[in-house]
């Protein structure tokens, strides 16, 4: 067995908030740079324009990139041969308090009735897998307010098939136009069960872009929803052009012979995340 202290844990939390809060990945940078290059839309560059400049100096002088520095959302994979001194949770979200005290980021969760803050960007929202080996696997993700709120699931009949899937997509995006502050990436969970579909679509959110998912099906689809998503013309922030989604991924997994849960998480073009091994 291998110890690891929570203590370890939580400085790293808290570096991973401070990065993702300000350093945008370089997949994306890249997938902006070239729907630049793309764009036919005047305003649509210019927004672009603005959107890069505005990464650029966030990078330069380790500022957020956007005020919604968002909810901390955890993906772990924690090796069975790693033995903690503490609670995992416990020790991610002291990491999460200290990263957003230290970096002035702005606490954004609330009690959901009486909307008080409750002061320090906790509790995080972790999803723990199990996995072979002595290392954590640490993916972070602060998930901002305005595209999670133009997220959807629904639960389609099995006879709705692959196109019921697609009108689902098409339809989701279209009704959030530019309230999720496109260029977007559309992350799209099929099957599993309720719950399951939609972390599935968030953890699709997690993969690079430019990185297709392995199944050629789902590959395909991917290609066919980032079609279809940029022939709305909703374009960068809502005003028009060929850019409205960077990429969609596309995650799935078996689903109830009676069933076929869909859910579509949608990511602003600020798509902070960030990960680290233990």
């Amino acid at each position: 067995m291998r110890q690891v202290s929570s203590k370890l844990i939580s400085a790293k939390v808290k570096d991973l908030c401070l990065k993702a809060a300000t350093d945008l990945g370089p997949d994306i940078q890249y997938a902006l740079k070239e729907a630049l290059k793309k764009e036919e839309s005047p305003l649509g560059r210019d927004i672009l324009t603005q959107i890069i400049t505005n990464f650029e100096i966030a990078d330069k002088e380790k500022k957020p990139m956007c005020q919604d520095t968002g909810l901390a959302v955890f993906f772990v994979e924690l090796g069975r041969e790693v033995e903690l001194d503490g609670l995992l949770d416990e020790a991610i979200d002291e990491g999460v308090r200290q990263g957003y005290e230290e970096g002035f980021l702005r606490k954004s969760l609330c009690d959901p009735f009486s909307r008080k803050n409750t002061g320090d960007n906790t509790p995080s929202v972790i999803h723990t897998t199990i996995v072979e080996g002595k290392s954590i696997k640490i993916s972070m993700a602060p998930k901002g307010g305005g595209s999670e709120n133009m997220s959807a699931l629904k639960m389609l009949k099995p006879s709705d098939g692959l196109e019921g899937i697609k009108k689902f997509v098409i339809e989701t995006i279209k009704t959030g136009g530019g309230n999720p502050c496109p260029p977007i990436i559309v992350g799209v969970g099929i099957g599993g069960n309720f719950e399951k579909s939609a972390i599935l679509a968030k953890k699709a959110l997690m993969r690079e872009l430019g990185h297709n998912n392995p199944d050629p099906v789902l590959a395909a689809l991917e290609g066919d929803l980032a079609i279809s998503v940029n022939n709305l013309g909703i374009g960068p922030m809502g005003f028009g052009g060929v850019t409205t989604a960077l990429g969609v991924h596309v995650e799935a997994a078996p689903c109830h012979i009676a069933s076929l849960p869909v859910s579509v998480n949608i990511q602003c073009h600020a798509a902070r995340h960030k990960e680290i091994t233990i």
